[in-house]
């Protein structure tokens, strides 16, 4: 069972997407299971209220991997990241808004990206704690995405009372460029009216990317949304994208996904940012 929807209009400024997801039936487990979990440029913010906890992998050869608890931050990443799903959880989750981070955890971006951070590290581990208690506690999973969104509006309204504020303005007026073109990042700087390095600065605090890595990101954005159709070529993919060519497609596919473009989509994943590896055990075998 999933659910998704956006948040309501006091808390757009700060959530972009509010999500719950449950196994539907009984149970099943996968021994081994991992997948690569492409990078969307943002943060998510996730509750496991079943199951492990976050498990992630530095490579198929990390046979331990590192554990990250029950309530996760996901930081802004340039490149995809492996994680454990041989048993399937419930959660919920939200995915955050640009600059949203200081308002709903107390850190900026920059503090939190290419990395898991447990959310007791930035909450405390008695906020934390009671704040998984009143999620647990709801009845039914609508009801636990609407308790999990109410403390996120909570946040806000202290953050706000205590004088925090949203994205920089010069940095929202650029994430729309980035977002749905290739411009120029000298432009960029030079519309912002600051210095390169003070504009670099802050779109790294507001984001967690440098302007060239969020760049890079939702250009392979826009190139995996065209790719879910099969009937698209590698080379209309790469021309419609933004790329220069197909091969110029090919190697920064394969440097942000971990994969060729042709073996993402040989995996047959029915979520494109969500890609099967098999079993550890498996990858390790085939290479003896």
């Amino acid at each position: 069972m999933q659910l998704t929807r956006p948040p309501p209009p006091h808390l757009q400024p700060f959530i972009k997407l509010l999500w719950a997801s449950s196994p539907d039936g009984a149970p099943t487990d996968r021994p081994g299971a991992r997948e690569h979990v492409q990078p969307t440029g943002g943060m998510h913010l996730v509750f496991r209220l079943s199951g492990p906890p976050l498990k992630l992998f530095g490579g198929p050869d990390d046979t331990r991997g590192q554990t990250c608890g029950y309530a996760i931050v996901g930081g802004a990443r340039a490149a995809s990241y492996m994680r454990d799903v041989s048993v399937a959880t419930r959660s919920v989750g939200a995915q955050l808004q640009p600059g949203a981070a200081r308002a709903l955890l107390g850190a900026p971006e920059d503090a939190l990206a290419s990395q898991h951070t447990p959310l007791d590290a930035l909450w405390g581990v008695r906020q934390t704690d009671a704040a998984l208690e009143q999620v647990h506690a709801a009845v039914d999973l609508e009801r636990q995405l609407a308790v999990f969104e109410a403390l996120l509006a909570q946040r806000v309204i202290d953050s706000l009372s205590a004088g925090l504020r949203g994205l920089h303005p010069a940095i929202a007026a650029t994430l729309g460029p980035l977002a749905h073109e290739n411009p120029s990042i000298a432009g960029l700087v030079t519309h912002s009216g600051y210095s390169h390095r003070r504009f670099i600065a802050l779109f790294r605090g507001a984001i967690g990317l440098s302007p060239k890595e969020y760049a890079r990101v939702m250009r392979f954005d826009r190139a995996l949304a065209l790719a879910a159709d099969p009937a698209q070529s590698w080379a209309e993919i790469a021309l419609t994208a933004g790329y220069s060519d197909q091969a110029h497609l090919s190697r920064e596919f394969s440097a942000l996904a971990g994969m060729s473009p042709q073996a993402w989509r040989r995996t047959g994943a029915t979520s494109p940012r969500h890609v099967p590896v098999g079993t550890a055990t498996g990858q390790i075998r085939s290479r003896r």
